[in-house]
């Protein structure tokens, strides 16, 4: 990891109608770093990733992704950025009338204008292969369990070999036992492809496995910015008391 910011966002300012949701937010992503933003439901998390691949239009700021600044770029360039950026939706988003082998060919054919066989197959193999899936790969994703697809979906992204990484609530809907499985997952791609990551959760075991450094969302703007630890020692703090007692940690116990 190094201190070049892959991602640089400069007083962002995002709202509907009355309701301002990001309130002069600033945030950096360096190279080779997972960082994980946490908070409440509805405070703005997906709303701030959704600002970061250009899915929603910002009403103030700037936002740098690779240098870029997407608030000023035009369809056609922020097409060409979004092949950089990897996004994992909470949903998933698959096709379930192709099957886990179809839904990598797509990508790679719609963005990297692949369609060689033998191109093709070892990139599809080797990405369910770093997922553990590839005995999958003629399933339909409808036949999977949640953790798998979950799998699927970070295979189909990774597929593309980008530069970042997004993940809107990796764990959202998985039991704690998948939810560990997912979580060890992102720290291996993280070392493995040498991903730069933001995850966006309320899941407090994703944000000790995988975050390099966290970010608590609160009122628009970045609260509170620091590591884990850190977190947990400032846990009696009055800016984190709402944090920890919406998600009933005892900070006197370690978190398992």
């Amino acid at each position: 990891m190094n201190d070049n910011p892959v991602i640089s966002i400069q007083h962002l300012y995002k709202s509907f109608e009355e309701n301002d949701v990001l309130t002069d937010f600033n945030m950096e992503l360096k190279k080779g770093e997972t960082l994980v933003v946490i908070g409440r439901s509805g405070i703005g998390k997906s709303v701030l990733i959704k600002c970061i691949v250009g899915l929603m239009k910002v009403d103030g700021g700037n936002i740098f992704v690779l240098g870029r600044d997407i608030t000023s770029l035009k369809r056609k360039a922020m097409d060409e950025l979004r092949k950089k950026i990897g996004f994992c939706f909470q949903g998933s988003a698959l096709y379930d009338s192709m099957t886990v082998r179809e839904n990598l060919e797509l990508p790679l054919e719609r963005n990297h204008g692949i369609k060689s066989g033998k191109e093709m197959n070892k990139l599809v193999t080797d990405a369910l292969e770093d997922v553990g899936l590839l005995e999958s790969i003629d399933q339909v994703p409808a036949a999977l369990s949640g953790g798998m697809r979950k799998r699927l979906s970070i295979a189909r992204t990774l597929v593309l070999k980008p530069e970042i990484m997004l993940y809107d609530e990796p764990t959202g809907g998985l039991d704690p036992i998948t939810s560990t499985e997912i979580n060890n997952l992102i720290v291996e791609v993280q070392k493995k492809y040498n991903t730069s990551s933001i995850i966006i959760t309320h899941d407090i075991s994703c944000a000790k496995t995988t975050s390099n450094r966290m970010i608590y969302l609160r009122e628009g703007g970045n609260t509170l910015e620091g590591n884990f630890e850190m977190f947990m020692k400032q846990s009696e703090d009055a800016t984190l008391k709402a944090f920890f007692d919406y998600f009933k940690i005892d900070s006197s116990h370690e978190i398992h």
